[in-house]
């Protein structure tokens, strides 16, 4: 891209801590003609690391030219940095099974501009009349059924669609199949679950069952990348809601249906407005 930035950009960064980059950073926008609209940086002692998000008006340079010219600074500083365009909608994937409810909140969401996604395609197991309650309108559906044995060649597919629409991010919105390590890999980075529970929580069936019956003040949802590691992938976002002895189960599968579908919004937007920077195990969220 040779032209002008058109808008905003977000600068995102991290390096091992030490002396003055966010002085060499800010520096470097300022000298350049960039207007700092947003700085929110860390400095995590526990692993000597250093991590910035960056949001800026480029002025009258090139992206292209402004990338160049960065990588010269990050060099000094062995630094994973990234420049994206801040007002952009990032390409999605959605994946359900037949609890649909997460769904409906992000499309509803993306519909209302509350949401910078641009949904490409939505994947399922189960046929479309499974979640014939959400209303995905002209989002291409794909029913893509899965067994132990066609496992490999239905994930092939799921791949094959999230190459042929350029998807950028992945979202497990209660996709109910546990994916291989092998696709776990494959979308490193870029691909969110939400968990019915804190993490470690209530696991198997019926989890709001489980925590009814061993009287839990407190449920919770979790989200999270996806790794290889089922239910371990660095935590994004969660969220609590409490309860009390007087809640059935069927209460608190409303009020779970209800937090999950928040948390993994939210998720998908701190992702979506590059607020999230990996640390290891764990992530960095600035807020905002």
């Amino acid at each position: 891209m040779s032209a002008l930035a058109h808008g905003p950009i977000i600068l995102t960064l991290s390096c091992a801590d030490q002396p003055g980059i966010t002085a060499r950073v800010t520096n470097f926008l300022f000298e350049r003609g960039g207007n700092v609209l947003e700085a929110q940086q860390f400095n995590d002692r526990e692993s000597d690391a250093f991590f910035m998000r960056v949001a800026f008006d480029p002025g009258d340079i090139a992206r292209e030219q402004l990338r160049d010219e960065f990588a010269q600074l990050a060099g000094n500083y062995a630094m994973d940095w990234k420049l994206a365009l801040r007002d952009r909608p990032r390409r999605v994937l959605l994946m359900v099974s037949k609890f649909d409810h997460c769904l409906a909140s992000l499309l509803y969401r993306w519909r209302i501009g509350e949401l910078p996604i641009d949904p490409v395609a939505i994947v399922s197991n189960h046929p479309r009349e499974a979640i014939s309650h959400t209303d995905i309108g002209d989002v291409p559906f794909h029913h893509l059924p899965i067994t132990r044995e066609t496992k490999p060649e239905q994930e092939a597919q799921v791949r094959a669609i999230a190459e042929e629409t350029d998807a950028e991010l992945i979202v497990l919105a209660r996709y109910m199949q546990i994916l291989s390590d092998d696709q776990a890999a494959h979308f490193a980075g870029r691909c969110i679950n939400i968990h019915h529970s804190f993490l470690p929580g209530f696991k198997g069936a019926k989890p709001y069952h489980q925590a009814h019956a061993r009287g839990v003040k407190m449920i919770g949802a979790t989200a999270h990348y996806v790794t290889t590691d089922l239910d371990e992938g660095p935590i994004i976002h969660q969220n609590v809601e409490p309860i009390t002895h007087a809640d059935e189960p069927e209460a608190l599968v409303r009020k779970g249906r209800d937090i999950e579908s928040r948390v993994l919004a939210e998720a998908v937007r701190l992702h979506v407005e590059e607020r999230i920077l990996l640390n290891g195990g764990r992530t960095v969220v600035f807020k905002g």
